[in-house]
């Protein structure tokens, strides 16, 4: 039998951390198969995908800025589950054994575990703040859906807010989502809250602040920093030394991976030697 081909496409990908995790998880199961990065330019996207079948690549993992072309694509010459369908962007994509392409986004379900196993927060009945309004943000607000008691949303960029907002209220109970547009706000709605998302770039680089003044924090608040190429960033920084518990994204990257490595494989993924391979790819990224 030959050797089973995965991969992710984006552009760029060089920095993507999924190979690590991936081909830790084959190696561990014993699957004879290897995963690749794909640096696919978006005029190339289509051409690519056509070409899957023949590449005999099994399933790839989808990133910026190819999720909502690869979603758009799939609904023309694929299928999409209803949860990618909802979102409107693609993470993951699977062959199926007749050639044909079906899209799932695995995002907001990452989250959601993640948050459950590594922060122990459940969300349904509780207040949410959300700092940002980008794709990640739309996936976990999206997946949250009518759980929590309120989501509410801050984006400096005013009409990306506007339309994350739009989106949810298609889809779930409009009273159920705030949408912040005045700065004087988000102070108030934090104090409210119960979980704090930074859904920013905002500590992806060394030196970056935090988003979030440590005054607004409260006794009782967990926060989730979405941000996974640091292993702390200053917000969850500020966090823990307010004795408040905190993560970085690294839980959500990796049960992303592994929803995507279930659906590939139909086999558990490995979590935990993928969570290991995923730290030890980070030490050397200080």
């Amino acid at each position: 039998m030959a050797k089973l081909i995965y991969g992710i496409i984006g552009h760029p990908v060089k920095h993507s951390l999924s190979p690590v995790m991936h081909n830790a998880a084959f190696k561990e199961l014993g699957i004879d198969a290897d995963y690749f990065l794909y640096d696919v330019r978006p005029e190339e996207l289509n051409d690519f995908l056509d070409d899957l079948p023949v590449k005999r690549i099994s399933g790839l993992n989808v990133t910026i800025p190819h999720k909502i072309r690869t979603k758009e694509y799939l609904e023309l010459r694929g299928s999409l589950d209803d949860n990618a369908a909802r979102l409107g962007a693609v993470n993951t994509i699977k062959v199926l054994e007749d050639g044909s392409l079906r899209g799932f986004n695995t995002d907001g379900a990452g989250f959601y575990r993640s948050l459950v196993e590594d922060l122990g927060f459940e969300p349904e009945g509780r207040n949410i703040f959300v700092f940002g309004a980008g794709g990640a943000a739309k996936a976990i607000v999206m997946y949250l859906g009518n759980g929590p008691a309120k989501i509410s949303i801050f984006d400096i960029d005013r009409e990306k807010a506007k339309t994350l907002a739009e989106h949810y209220r298609k889809y779930f109970d409009p009273n159920k989502l705030d949408l912040i547009t005045e700065e004087d706000r988000v102070g108030p709605a934090i104090e409210k809250s119960d979980l704090l998302i930074n859904a920013t770039p905002i500590g992806m680089k060394e030196n970056d602040p935090s988003p979030v003044s440590k005054e607004l924090f409260h006794d009782g608040l967990r926060v989730y920093d979405l941000v996974y190429n640091r292993p702390v960033t200053r917000l969850v920084r500020d966090a823990n030394s307010s004795k408040l518990r905190a993560v970085t994204g690294i839980g959500m990257l990796l049960y992303q991976g592994a929803i995507a490595f279930e659906i590939w494989t139909g086999k558990k993924a490995p979590v935990a030697v993928m969570r290991k391979a995923l730290k030890e790819a980070l030490k050397t990224r200080r």
